[in-house]
């Protein structure tokens, strides 16, 4: 029996998302003006995106099979045919930072809904005072 729901694994493996997500916006802004250099992005794979959409609980039946809860089902890839820049360069500073700003916006999100779930708890803790 699990002390807490499920809720708590899936905000913090959001937040986890968020964060890696962010890093790599900022990792393309730094490098706006590297020769060659190309824009990373951040998804997660269907399966995790599925589970967080429609809350399907997953048994794992078999070592080799994947785990929904694993962090690591997020994909980087790197957009290599594009070229904004004559050196090279596909960094689109103002997909990067409207990319930034939605993401700060779910990471606010999240802790929001993380917040809500600690201040739940404490009230149970203190007898609903």
């Amino acid at each position: 029996m699990s002390l807490f729901s499920t809720t708590f694994q899936t905000i913090e493996n959001g937040i986890s998302y968020a964060s890696q997500k962010q890093q790599t916006i900022a990792q393309n802004i730094a490098n706006v003006d590297t020769p060659n250099y190309k824009s990373k992005t951040v998804s997660r794979t269907s399966e995790f995106r599925d589970l967080l959409h429609n809350e399907l609980e997953a048994y794992q039946t078999d070592s080799k099979h994947i785990p929904f809860s694993d962090s690591s089902q997020r994909v980087i890839t790197q957009k290599g045919n594009t070229s904004y820049q004559a050196n090279g360069n596909n960094v689109d500073m103002d997909k990067e930072m409207a990319d930034m700003a939605e993401n700060q916006i779910y990471y606010e999100a999240l802790v929001d809904r993380l917040n809500g779930k600690f201040n739940s708890l404490q009230t149970v803790i203190r007898g609903g005072k």
